[in-house]
């Protein structure tokens, strides 16, 4: 039996299915089942049944079980999704496990499975909802530095809240200096954060903002399940910021939250709607840049006084000594601020 009234929402366009694992888990488990035809009706119900687990098929008419299940992270990260298949094909099990599935069930059922894996994702649930005001950010930039140099205060502010930090840099650097050094600085400045690191091999100037790109990002959103997500401006006079900040708007469409950081060459056009202080952060944002020594060395715009007195100027829109700005494109989930959520943890 599962502790409490366990609650699972099947969706399937076969209502014999539908009844059988109601019966099942209802006799084993004590579950409640809401069963839905199809993912339209099952994404209509998902807030009223608060369902604690989804068991969805493939292949419905309409959206597939894979959609379903992008729409399902972009809502509620926290829920468990088993996608279930009358194909048995390991083509079929790898897409499913890609798309973050928590597990990936075959037809006819082997029903002893069918109870394990119900039984220890409802209790998985519960603990990952318990701890859903955590948030995943990934931040993205075109280079090694972008997004120490964009939002290096706020994912400061993100791992001092205990948020999970995803940094992807899509390029290596190469024009910018050795790539295999500026490698090295990535990792260095990841493991200060305690972030997990993505580093791509796109080439440096030349990012294009089209479907490779997007795709590269798409894969690490679909991995990591960002709840957030910060890239560049458009307003930028550099074409690989610009080409990622494209492919990112794309890449993140589920994506509740989506903020735009400025970098050293944002046009006057950056119009941030959101100021974030960073005074307690601001030490950590100069050791992240820091981090870039090939960098410090010959670009002014790295050197701390430079760096902090951008971050007083910004300062006169927002509270605080030291802020940093963002064009937030969406906050479909009324992002509170980080800092503001440091504050109460403390």
């Amino acid at each position: 039996m599962v502790a409490g009234a366990g609650r699972v929402l099947v969706v399937d366009d076969d209502p014999d299915l539908v009844q059988f694992l109601t019966t099942l888990l209802a006799r084993r488990l004590g579950v409640v089942v809401t069963g839905a035809a199809d993912a339209t009706t099952a994404l209509t119900v998902l807030d009223t049944a608060e369902p604690d687990l989804v068991l969805a098929d493939i292949e419905m008419p309409g959206m597939s079980g894979l959609d379903l299940l992008a729409e399902i992270r972009a809502r509620a990260p926290w829920l468990p999704v088993v996608i279930m298949t009358a194909h048995v094909s390991v083509d079929y099990a790898v897409t499913a496990l890609r798309a973050q599935a928590d597990e990936f069930l075959t037809k006819p059922f082997d029903t002893a499975q069918v109870i394990e894996v119900v039984a220890r994702l409802i209790e998985a649930g519960r603990l990952r909802r318990e701890h859903s005001s955590r948030q995943v950010v990934l931040a993205v930039g075109a280079h090694p530095d972008d997004v120490e140099i964009g939002v290096g205060g706020v994912l400061g502010a993100h791992q001092a809240a205990g948020d999970a930090i995803v940094i992807l840099t899509l390029s290596r650097g190469a024009r910018g200096g050795d790539a295999d050094l500026r490698q090295h600085e990535s990792l260095a400045a990841a493991e200060l954060l305690g972030a997990r690191l993505f580093l791509k091999d796109l080439t440096d100037t030349e990012i294009d903002g089209g479907g490779p790109t997007v795709r590269l990002i798409e894969e690490v959103v679909r991995e990591v399940a960002p709840t957030v997500v910060y890239t560049h401006t458009r307003h930028d006079r550099h074409q690989d910021h610009r080409a990622v900040h494209e492919a990112t708007v794309v890449a993140a469409r589920g994506v509740a939250t989506l903020g735009c950081y400025q970098s050293p060459s944002s046009t006057i056009e950056f119009r941030p709607n959101r100021f974030v202080a960073i005074d307690r952060y601001l030490d950590t944002k100069l050791a992240l840049i820091d981090c870039f020594a090939t960098q410090t060395e010959t670009r002014t715009y790295l050197d701390h006084e430079f760096v902090t007195t951008t971050a007083k100027y910004w300062s006169r829109f927002g509270e605080g000594s030291y802020v940093e700005p963002l064009e937030i494109l969406r906050d479909a989930r009324g992002l509170v601020n980080v800092t503001e959520r440091t504050e109460v943890e403390r």
